[in-house]
């Protein structure tokens, strides 16, 4: 116990030193111009082979059109595309040149537990002027991106792609690849950001309603359904456009380390197919992601393989990696990311030459809330089973103890059973299942709960599916490949998604990390159901160390493997882990300034 202990009491001081730092201006100090500044790149820098060598350093760069010291890996912004193969190992020294602690997490690869990278769970971090090496063999093949896990060094800077390729060939046919790197940049100290989120929620939002919107509301709703609906959000003291905690209105979208006006450009020849590789890297920012005239096919989702699916749009989640194969005619095409909350967006150009241009669409409304999303739309629930289990108190089994029901949560698979009766197959959840919320509110750590939250995950997401082309859902994604097992879910652990927007704190269950926090503990080989409750009113995308999960879209051995899942507001989701890799593994919120505010816990697997 004095081990576990320590490890906590490093985690909390790696933070608050980081942190420190921050408050101090040591990694970003804005637009000033004195000083050597290294030179913008147009394109990737690429690492490959048995031994890599990362430098963590302050670098004034030029980024997002102004000059800042970022926190930089090998000199650069993101930092370099790291490509390695399927059944090698690997040596990764990261250098620490920084005069704070500093680490690096592989998002989604399969590494032992001390390899993992995160301060105070599965190591101590990388002291000041230190270097660790990382060595761990390569288990899988996909794309996906690394980062800092210390502090808001992710928010400054570092961070980077992955790219794994195959042992066996591929399936698909394409002639020519890009990895496409999303993420935000601000000229702010984040940890001055974090302090404006606590002044006020709401403090980026420079969308929200005002008097003059009234009018266009009412062509839409009627005016007495738009006052109505002012009133029930103004009660609620909350806010229809806060989709996004951090906005356009402090940050510039990035492609590649580029914004909008440099516009990243990938070359091609005519008759090519081009393989796109998407890695969300933002610290804060959901991204809705097309090629205007030009179809998408899907066919890798979080580095693993889906059976493919076309689709003209999707939303990538924070941390969330999207492959897609595409086929372009036209001498130049726009990549356009936009922003969910539609504040900004990220550009690029597919072209065949230096030259051409294809035109940006123009930005759209930007998108409200409904009843809907905090649960209170029952009208749209008629039909639905509603478990019909009495009112009942809220509970969570958080290491071996056994699930407490929630009211409305009759229908959960405990064990296999299915609540559609006999007729459904044991490894399918009831995706009907409506989550009924008690009065208890998990205390002052959730401010604003959905009195009922229910499967999403046939809905694109607040903003899309109105505008007449396809969007995708995960009710689309199955496994390229059956999965080896679909042995029966022996416990079921459920965790409500909790905030208090006026006093910025996120958490699990209503109360933020802290170093005494039991860890949710999983013994060796079961299969558990983590079945998650969105009682606030923001998306939140929730990532898993250490392992991939099954997300339960009702295709059993088809369900698609996924590190990152995003769980929308008022949404019940659910996916099932088999424990195969003993350790300490972190399970948090992938918005940073949300996994600071304490909505973050420690998922053990015990031999």
């Amino acid at each position: 116990m004095d081990e576990v202990d320590g490890r906590r009491r490093q985690f909390l001081k790696t933070s608050i030193r980081a942190g420190g730092a921050l408050l101090l201006g040591r990694f970003v100090t804005g637009c000033a111009t004195s000083g050597a500044v290294a030179p913008m790149r147009r394109s990737l820098v690429t690492a490959r082979g048995e031994s890599i060598d990362l430098h963590i350093a302050e670098t004034r760069v030029a980024i997002a059109g102004g000059r800042a010291t970022a926190t930089t890996i090998n000199g650069g912004v993101p930092g370099p595309e790291l490509r390695l193969r399927e059944g090698q190992d690997v040596l990764l020294r990261v250098h620490n040149g920084l005069d704070v602690d500093t680490s690096i997490h592989w998002h989604g690869l399969l590494v032992p537990p001390e390899m993992d990278g995160v301060p105070g769970v599965s190591f101590p971090g990388i002291r000041p002027g230190t270097t660790f090496e990382y060595r761990f063999p390569i288990r899988q093949s996909g794309t996906y991106w690394y980062h800092s896990h210390s502090g808001f060094q992710e928010q400054t800077g570092i961070y980077g792609p992955i790219v794994i390729q195959p042992r066996e060939p591929e399936p698909y046919d394409y002639q020519r690849e890009f990895t496409i790197v999303l993420s935000d940049w601000t000229f702010e100290n984040p940890h001055r950001v974090l302090a404006n989120l606590k002044r006020y929620g709401g403090y980026y939002n420079y969308q929200r309603r005002t008097l003059a919107n009234l009018g266009d509301e009412a062509e839409r709703m009627g005016f007495w359904g738009a006052l109505g609906d002012r009133l029930s959000w103004g009660r609620m003291r909350m806010d229809a456009s806060d989709i996004s905690d951090v906005t356009g209105a402090t940050y510039t979208f990035l492609m590649n380390g580029l914004s909008p006006d440099e516009n990243w450009r990938g070359m091609f020849r005519p008759g090519e197919r081009v393989r796109l590789r998407f890695i969300n890297a933002s610290a804060a920012t959901y991204f809705d992601v097309r090629i205007p005239g030009l179809p998408m096919q899907v066919i890798q989702a979080d580095g693993m393989p889906v059976a493919p699916v076309e689709t003209d749009e999707f939303r990538l989640a924070i941390a969330e990696t999207l492959d897609v194969v595409v086929e372009p005619t036209r001498a130049a095409y726009t990549i356009f990311a936009e922003a969910m909350d539609r504040s900004g967006h990220a550009r690029g150009t597919l072209a065949t030459d230096q030259v051409s241009t294809a035109p940006v669409p123009g930005r759209r409304p930007r998108p409200l809330l409904t009843m809907a999303d905090m649960g209170m739309d029952h009208g749209d629930m008629e039909g639905m089973d509603h478990g019909g289990a009495p009112t009942g108190g809220h509970g969570s089994d958080h290491g071996g103890g056994s699930h407490r029901g929630h009211a409305g949560m009759s229908g959960m698979d405990h064990g296999g059973a299915s609540a559609a009766g006999d007729a459904a197959p044991r490894c399918r959840e009831n995706l009907e299942v409506v989550a009924r919320h008690d009065d208890d509110g998990h205390g002052a750590g959730n401010a604003m709960v959905a009195e009922t939250a229910r499967s999403r995950i046939t809905e694109p997401g607040v903003g899309l599916g109105q505008d007449g082309w396809r969007v995708l859902t995960y009710s689309q994604l199955r496994r390229a490949a059956p999965g080896p097992s679909t042995a029966a879910v022996t416990r079921t652990i459920e965790l409500h998604l909790t905030g208090n927007m006026e006093r910025y704190m996120w958490s699990f269950d209503g109360e933020q990390y802290h170093h005494d926090m039991p860890d949710i503990v999983l013994r060796y080989g079961e299969r558990v159901r983590f079945v998650l409750i969105n009682d606030t009113m923001m998306a939140h995308p929730i990532h898993l160390h250490g392992m991939f999960f099954e997300l339960d879209v009702g295709a059993c051995e088809r369900n698609p493997l996924k590190h990152t899942v995003n769980v929308q507001p008022a949404e019940r989701t659910s996916f099932v882990v088999t424990a195969h890799e003993v350790g300490r593994w972190a399970f948090h919120c992938h918005v940073l300034y949300h996994m600071e505010a304490g909505m973050f816990r420690v998922v053990e697997v015990r031999q």
